[in-house]
């Protein structure tokens, strides 16, 4: 599994110059380092929100994963998963749509959701 996710941002051509004369500069190593350091000031300085958020929305923080064999286990224990994740979900690949419409009542992901697209399908109406 990848540590990180590729993502897009726009930014004005002034902007855009500007972290070019800082990486020029050696402020940073490229403009991917200036990016990941803006947006790691911006998550630190706004840290105290977030917790708080996760703590009221009941959520957690990292990575869940559940295959099809805990997912089976849940389906006898006669459990629902109402799963809640700031980070990352991974269903693995021999979770079948079935088994997560037995399995998964609900679905909110604040990062990424790696599932097989027939079982992002099947889940579509629980996602959040």
């Amino acid at each position: 599994m990848a540590d990180t996710e590729k993502i897009t941002v726009n930014l004005s051509v002034v902007d855009l110059g500007q972290v070019d004369l800082l990486v020029e500069q050696g402020f940073y190593s490229s403009r991917s380092d200036l990016i990941r350091t803006a947006i790691r000031n911006q998550l630190s300085t706004h840290s105290e929100a977030v917790k708080q958020a996760v703590v009221r929305k009941q959520m957690v923080i990292g990575a869940l994963s559940y295959n099809c064999k805990e997912l089976e286990s849940r389906r006898a224990a006669g459990e629902q998963l109402n799963i809640r994740v700031v980070g990352l979900v991974n269903l693995a690949s021999d979770v079948r749509p079935e088994l997560a419409l037995d399995t998964i009542q609900r679905l909110k992901v604040h990062g990424v959701l790696r599932a097989s697209q027939e079982v992002k399908d099947a889940l579509a109406d629980r996602i959040e």
